[in-house]
């Protein structure tokens, strides 16, 4: 196999030294935020393919200061400033929406302006209906601008836009990596086209084009203007279009510019290529509008996120700091999404099989069997100046690789994929025991490789996100509590797998050592004096003595003992943990609480979700409900229905909607995956694709949702439609209305 990663530039750039590689790693991977640029929670957000779009509300692009704002492909911010200006003043947004995905639709007012003949233009006099087109093939951004005259007499006026290009790496926007290296060139015009050029120190030029569809009045250094004239109760429209373009050599950067098409040509293939990959997935009805709504954005956000390496499609992470391959995003999200598209996850287990580690390398953390933690292609990873190239820097994506791959054979009924990525398999299972497990205690740990800070690498990755109970940093090596349920899952998994395979020693070899581990697990971990499982054990073996979500991911591993579950169940649903809208990652009453800390506080959705799992696995019916409660409720109070990648921690009594988190990725996988796999998890679906059986297994949904059906449920290689449906004593029914392939569907009551 070749080997897949990004090429690096050696030659143009002295290595890096051992203390510098320590110093650069704690730059970018000991962090508390995503990013330090100021809030995007506002941001319009549009993504096709590649390529990514985000604005202010009113759709502008800020020309100075710190922003994320911008037009992104390849993990560089070609364009960071974008505004345009009537008569030298900003029109008025009225409504702002990019519930498309790939496009954003504005509508603005004029405000009251001097016109150059000296008269008084009234506000609201004009409409202007202004559409945001992305293209992935062409990798384009299409702004077409409608302006409509509602007066009775004509209209003349001047519009200038203004571009500023920066050429940014994405972990210099995020303000980690501030040094840049190439050489960017002064804008200049060639014709009426304004191009802007970078030639990158990593070999290759970026650069971005911006065309406009009328004549231009003025073409400046980074402005054109232009003059429209409007007969009364007439419209006139203008389009101005973004194109990116890398390439070796500038002169091939011409030959790579898009070809034309018409915008509404685009308009309508995007709209064909959303509906198509819609149909791919199990269709959910209600007749809840608002439950629809939750669960189409959902999958529009999933939509949106889709992205291709190598031929193989995955979910990217999140817009804008994590639009790349990551380890765990994308195969929990994959995970997630089983129930309702299975092929993704096969996908996924293949890309991230290719990626697999092969060697020792402390830059970036990768040991031979270990599944990547995130994969960059931008100029810094090129340049060998950031370990993403990719980094190994997770505990926990081998383990959810393992998992994917028997909860996939479960819902498809096939050892196909099991027996392709076998090899693979073996190195995760050997890198477990010899590179996961560093003391041979049985645990799988990680510790920092830098010799200042903490880098974290488990879910809650931040630097300062696993604690002790007096506020300090917990010591490594650390052995996290949910790492621990994970490994117990994916042995279960692939014990299942080897046995169906014909391998029964390997089976019952890897059931006992998962049984070992649960005894040793529910005997080491567990805190008396709480009543719940500590959140790590450091070094000494000392636990971390904090309450967290953490040990929620133990109940959906089921590796907790059943008396402890119980007990685990009350504390995750106290009032220091449970907002009103969600299990915080972090208690209340713990020193290092803070509402709005990236792990210290906040609510993660799919944190949620998979605790929703948990509780249901051992019974707890109620409390799940009260989180799917909880979150659907949460959806409901954000734009659009669109779940983001965490939320505030404060009291849903205190405020009535979630607060938001500034920095926090939106759209975001596994936060839109969480809708699918709570709704999963509700209605009690467990698959049996070996057996040909679907069990239904105590179906539960909100007293709101009287009835719900699922249509094209895939399990192994047929498909059902299914109703939920509210009986007379309140108890919710299920039943099957077609079965196309053999199929037994089995119904659990309550």
């Amino acid at each position: 196999m070749p080997d897949p990663r990004p090429p690096t530039q050696p030659d143009r750039l002295p290595p890096l030294s051992l203390r510098q590689e320590q110093q650069r790693k704690e730059e970018v991977l000991t962090h508390g935020t995503p990013s330090h640029v100021p809030s995007i929670a506002d941001a319009i957000v549009i993504k096709d393919q590649e390529i990514f779009f985000l604005s202010e509300r009113d759709g502008q692009v800020p020309l100075g200061g710190e922003h994320g704002f911008g037009l992104y492909y390849h993990d560089c911010r070609y364009l960071n400033g974008y505004e345009w200006v009537m008569e030298g003043a900003k029109a008025d947004v009225l409504v702002a929406s990019a519930a498309a995905g790939f496009m954003a639709v504005l509508e603005y007012a004029n405000p009251n302006l001097r016109m150059q003949s000296g008269e008084m233009l009234q506000k609201r006099t004009l409409g202007i209906k202004w559409e945001r087109i992305l293209d992935g093939q062409t990798l384009s951004l299409y702004d077409l601008i409608t302006f409509r005259n509602y007066q009775l007499q004509p209209v003349d006026f001047q519009l200038a836009f203004t571009f500023h290009a920066g050429f940014e790496d994405v972990f210099a926007v995020r303000g980690m990596l501030p040094e840049k290296y190439g050489i960017r060139q002064p804008p200049a015009w060639q014709n009426d086209v304004l191009r802007f050029l970078y030639e990158g120190a990593d070999g290759l030029c970026r650069a971005l084009f911006v065309r406009f569809s009328e004549a231009l009045l003025s073409r400046e250094t980074q402005t054109a203007r232009l003059h429209l004239s409007l007969p009364p109760q007439q419209d006139n429209t203008l389009m101005v279009s973004l194109t990116v373009a890398e390439a070796p050599s500038v002169r091939e950067l011409q030959d790579r510019v898009h070809s034309r098409h018409s915008i509404r040509q685009v308009q309508d293939y995007q709209r064909a290529t959303a509906r198509q990959w819609l149909r791919q997935y199990t269709q959910v009805r209600c007749p809840s509008p608002l439950v629809e709504r939750i669960v189409e954005r959902a999958l529009g956000d999933l939509q949106v996120l889709q992205s291709t390496l190598d031929g193989d499609t995955y979910f990217a992470a999140g817009v804008p700091w994590f639009v790349t391959l990551f380890g765990r995003d994308s195969a929990l999200t994959a995970l997630q999404t089983l129930a309702f598209q299975p092929d993704i996850a096969a996908q996924t287990l293949r890309l991230l099989a290719k990626y697999q580690g092969r060697e020792v390398s402390a830059w970036r953390d990768e040991q031979p069997g270990k599944i990547l933690h995130e994969l960059r292609v931008g100029e810094m990873a090129r340049l060998n100046e950031i370990p993403y190239t990719p980094y190994y820097g997770s505990i926990d994506a081998t383990l959810l690789f393992l998992i994917l791959l028997g909860e996939h054979a479960a819902w498809t009924g096939s050892l196909d994929l099991f027996g392709e990525l076998q090899p693979q398999v073996e190195l995760a299972l050997a890198w477990i025991g010899r590179y996961g497990d560093l003391d041979g205690d049985g645990y799988v740990e990680y510790q920092s490789s830098t010799g200042k800070g903490l880098i974290n690498q488990g879910w809650k990755d931040s630097g300062d996100a696993i604690v002790n109970r007096d506020g300090s940093l917990a010591r490594p090596p650390i052995a996290l509590v949910e790492v621990q349920a994970y490994v117990f899952m994916a042995k279960r998994h692939l014990a299942e797998l080897y046995r169906r395979s014909g391998d029964a020693g390997r089976a019952q070899r890897l059931e006992q050592e998962a049984e070992a581990l649960r005894v040793r697990f529910n005997k080491d971990f567990w805190l008396a004096d709480k009543q719940f499982y500590a959140l790590a054990l450091q070094a000494g073996k000392q636990p971390a003595t904090v309450i967290t979500s953490n040990p929620g991911h133990a109940l959906w591993a089921g590796i907790a003992d059943a008396d402890k579950a119980r007990l685990v169940k009350d504390r995750l649903l106290a009032a220091d943990m449970f907002s009103g809208w969600g299990i915080r990652t972090l208690a209340t009453t713990e020193l290092r609480y803070n509402p709005i800390a990236y792990h210290l506080g906040t609510v993660w959705p799919h944190d949620n979700a998979l605790i929703l799992a948990g509780l249901r696995r051992y019974g707890f019916d109620q409390e799940a409900l009260r989180i799917f409660d909880g979150i659907f409720s949460a959806a409901t109070h954000f734009h659009a229905y669109r779940l983001p990648e965490l939320f505030a921690g404060f009291r849903r009594d205190d405020y009535q909607v979630p607060v938001r988190y500034p920095v926090a990725d939106h759209p975001q996988a596994w936060a839109a995956a969480s809708v699918l796999h709570m709704l999963q998890h509700m209605l009690g679906l467990q698959a049996d694709g070996f057996a040909r059986q679907l069990r239904i297994v105590r179906p539960l949904l909100p007293d709101f949702i009287h009835r719900l059906e699922l249509h094209g449920l895939r399990v192994g290689a047929a498909t059902v439609d299914l109703r939920f449906e509210r009986a007379a004593d309140g108890t919710l029914q299920a039943r099957a209305l077609h079965v196309d392939g053999e199929l037994q569907v089995v119904t659990v009551p309550s």
